[in-house]
């Protein structure tokens, strides 16, 4: 069974800094492209940042400069450093799993998801 388990989010003051983590389990994680998309209130689900089993990565540019991404492919295990929080950046955070392997910003082309986890920002 595959499981993708994410880290408690929290409630954040502006420019403030968080970091997610997610874990998975019942798939051989180095085939897997991760990323991290988010959802605000109110609005569409939209990537945040992917990372590739080789430590390439891809940031979405409203978090550009301020969110990077890594991964721990020993510990199966990808990461999201929030920093500069900003009230705009409050959402229900996901990460997800793709066999495919290339870039995507499409929810319906990952094969695996978490189940969330809130991320609010206070002003």
């Amino acid at each position: 069974q595959v499981q993708l388990v994410e880290s408690e989010g929290g409630l954040v003051q502006t420019g403030g800094s968080l970091r997610l983590s997610c874990t998975v389990s019942g798939l051989t994680f180095n085939n897997y492209v991760m990323a991290w998309f988010r959802r605000p209130p109110g609005k569409d689900q939209e990537l945040v940042v992917i990372a590739w089993t080789a430590g390439q990565t891809h940031v979405a540019d409203s978090v550009k400069g301020r969110f990077t991404v890594s991964r721990d492919n020993a510990k199966n295990t990808v990461y999201l450093q929030m920093n500069n929080l900003k009230p705009e950046d409050t959402a229900v955070y996901y990460c997800a799993a793709d066999l495919r392997g290339g870039w995507s910003n499409a929810g319906s082309d990952y094969d695996y998801w978490g189940q969330g986890t809130q991320v609010t920002v206070s002003s």
